[in-house]
């Protein structure tokens, strides 16, 4: 039997807890039959002793020292080139260092490629969905289209967008697309990432059921929470973790053409006005 290896990828920055169960959880899992993995994490400056946990709690694990300005996107984008030029690897899967797999979440991630395999004849994206308690296990990232999130119903579903929690990309994808697009400094490098496999004829799906615990961010954003000073709103417009404008205006055009003019006034406007804006949307 020839072994398909894949490359799990992650980035992290100074939250050694959840780093840690995240690694434990993947470790934790059956790995489907004959399949094996490599793990390469990238360390982007943390300073709460993360890299020196996960050498003496998972020594196996590939540790890349980041100079703390990476954030996702370009942390994950280290992570894969070191990968892809360290070994040959039939899947990449990324792996969001907060994201908590189930026990059987490996396996049911490579049922549904097997079974998507056995439909489409090629190969595709598969975004993991994720859910977090309240009364009940709820969706907090995974598969979305343009109404909203695709909920897992058990069976495959496509999606236009991917959230980046655990996505797996075959090796055909990678050699197609390449890396995670060099655009972006922290969010919006899996939507694009998504968005870019479709328009090369390839498909998008979510897992048929949940198979990780992530807790949503919860609360508005700053850049449009009435809460805030207009500035800091203003700061939060512009930071990487907040909605990066000139970044965003560089993904509309790249997907919606002339129209981002159109998302760009809305944010400032939501930005400048946040409750009138609500208002006005509703």
């Amino acid at each position: 039997m020839v072994i398909k290896k894949i490359a799990v990828l992650l980035t992290c920055h100074n939250r050694k807890a959840k780093t840690l169960e995240s690694l434990k959880s993947l470790y934790l899992n059956e790995v489907p039959s004959g399949y094996t993995f490599e793990v390469f994490l990238v360390d982007d400056g943390s300073t709460d002793g993360t890299a020196e946990a996960v050498k003496e709690e998972f020594p196996e694990v590939n540790i890349i020292t980041g100079n703390g300005n990476l954030f996702w996107n370009q942390g994950m984008r280290l992570a894969w080139k070191t990968a892809a030029n360290y070994n040959a690897y039939d899947f990449y899967l990324w792996l969001n260092d907060d994201t908590i797999l189930d026990a059987n979440g490996l396996n049911h991630l490579f049922d549904c490629y097997k079974e998507i395999i056995s439909i489409d004849k090629k190969s595709s994206i598969i975004t993991g969905a994720c859910y977090f308690f309240s009364d009940e296990k709820k969706f907090s990232y995974g598969g979305r289209i343009e109404a909203g999130p695709v909920i897992p119903n058990g069976k495959l579903q496509k999606c236009k967008y991917i959230n980046g929690n655990i996505v797996l990309i075959p090796k055909l994808i990678h050699e197609q697309l390449g890396n995670l697009s060099s655009d972006y400094t922290h969010g919006m490098g899996d939507y694009d990432y998504g968005l870019r496999a479709i328009n090369k004829g390839f498909n998008c799906y979510t897992t048929k059921e949940y198979i990780a615990n992530c807790p949503p961010n919860e609360g508005t954003p700053g850049w449009c929470n009435p809460e805030l000073s207009l500035t800091k709103r203003w700061k939060q417009l512009h930071s990487p973790l907040g909605l990066n404008i000139k970044e965003y205006n560089t993904f509309r055009k790249k997907f919606w053409g002339q129209k981002w003019i159109l998302f760009a006034l809305k944010a400032y406007a939501k930005m400048i006005s946040p409750k009138t804006y609500s208002k006005i949307s509703n």
